[in-house]
């Protein structure tokens, strides 16, 4: 992918002026056929969102959508993440020992799934205390993607479906999508009530199902039931487990290096002083905590392939084309740690972000949230929520890595441990 012009679903042209070391070359019908593959196995719970469609209803979606993650309803997000994150370390507090770090990824997705469900649906699951079947049947499904995905035999339906896995999988999904339903059907029900409707439109805290079933195209046409669990279900497939990715390796990163964790606690205690409650607009007071985020999302892209359909075919400078309908992978982990892009690459220097730094940097050198019309339309969600809960955590807690216990990094569908990511925690007085 060097030098190339790559149009993504909606004809916006994304350019790349370097190449990326060692990536694997595949034919470009083995490569659709796999990323195809990716994408049926995911179908079956999402339905068409956001993340499949394309052209004019893609559009309508998105600008739909959009008003949703708008910072006038992020403001009223925070104290619902901070909430979560202080349920999590309260966990952590009770489980520390001198001698034996915790796993903590795990919890932090567990964390993002509360927030998550408390701003989509106002539903506070209490998923972190205790196991339940909306929450269970969410955290389960990314594994069994992933599972499916892994295991050439259930790319076959037929076999899959009629497999334990398969079974266990449309379970998963018919408990998510029934909830889904239910909640819409109430919550609609509630909405016919005008009364009810102005108080919702007046109330300080609107959740994302709010705005997903009072948003009106300029026809005012609004989304369909249909659309709307799908976009709910999307939601909640991609708004957690990718933010509690990057949160796990947000803080082992910080871990690494204590200097930086240092700097970014000083920050946040400068920033807070008496106060204990982080609030919207201490958010944008954070310039080091924010470099910080955005190094760590270089060197650990939650996502770290992202994937395109071409609608035009593509000549690349070396002469070779792509025809019309190629479906392509975009490696970010290789372009993040690209010796041609980024100076000296492994080294976590948060400083590549600072003001005086960015001019020199290309505007897609950095893709941990896409890039053009179809990037991700929940990142300013995302960096709120990583913002919340490592200023909470560097607050309580000095970390430092398991040195015998390293994390094993290999590419999913996210960017996974295989060994967990294990951390020495110390509670701070």
């Amino acid at each position: 992918f060097a030098r190339n012009r790559i149009n993504d679903a909606d004809g916006r042209e994304l350019s790349h002026q370097h190449r990326a070391p060692s990536l694997k070359c595949h034919s470009v019908s083995r490569l659709s056929a796999t990323i195809q593959k990716g994408l049926n196995c995911v179908f079956p719970f999402l339905g068409k969102g956001l993340v499949v469609l394309h052209g004019p209803k893609w559009f309508q979606h998105r600008r739909l959508l959009t008003p949703a993650f708008h910072n006038d309803i992020l403001k009223s997000y925070v104290s619902l993440m901070a909430d979560s994150s202080k349920v999590m370390l309260d966990k952590w507090e009770k489980r520390i020992t001198k001698d034996k770090s915790l796993d903590i990824f795990e919890d932090v997705c567990l964390m993002t799934l509360d927030s998550l469900l408390k701003c989509t649906f106002s539903y506070h699951s209490n998923c972190q205390n205790r196991s339940t079947t909306l929450p269970t049947a969410i955290h389960d499904l990314t594994a069994m993607i992933q599972q499916r995905i892994k295991t050439f035999l259930y790319h076959n339906d037929l076999i899959y479906w009629f497999s334990p896995h398969g079974r266990r999988f449309r379970n998963a999904c018919r408990i998510i999508h029934c909830n889904t339903e239910k909640m819409i059907k109430e919550r609609k029900e509630r909405l016919k009530d005008k009364r009810e409707l102005e108080n919702i439109q007046k109330k300080r805290r609107l959740d994302i199902l709010d705005i997903l079933l009072c948003a009106k195209d300029e026809n005012g046409e609004g989304l369909p039931d249909e659309d709307i669990s799908a976009e709910t279900d999307t939601l909640m497939f991609g708004g957690h487990d990718t933010t509690g990715t990057g949160i796990s390796w947000l803080l082992y990163c910080l871990a690494l290096h204590p200097e930086h964790q240092q700097r970014c606690r000083e920050e946040i205690k400068e920033i807070l002083g008496d106060r204990e409650t982080i609030q919207w607009n201490d958010l944008s007071n954070m310039p080091y905590i924010t470099m910080c985020i955005k190094e760590s999302l270089r060197l650990y892209p939650p996502v770290p392939q992202m994937y395109r359909q071409l609608n035009q075919p593509v000549t690349f400078f070396d002469g070779r084309t792509l025809p019309e309908g190629s479906l392509v992978s975009l490696h970010v982990y290789a372009l993040h740690r690209n010796p041609t892009v980024w100076k000296d690459p492994e080294v976590f220097d948060p400083l590549r972000f600072s003001q005086d730094n960015l001019s020199d940097q290309h505007s897609f050198a950095f893709l941990p949230f896409s890039a053009g019309p179809r990037n991700c339309i929940a990142q300013q969600f995302a960096m709120t929520e990583m913002k919340v809960s490592l200023a909470l955590t560097l607050l309580r807690f000095e970390l430092s890595p398991d040195l015998n216990n390293p994390p094993n990094e290999v590419v999913q569908l996210l960017l996974r441990s295989t060994t967990g990511i294990h951390l020495h925690l110390k509670k701070l007085s």
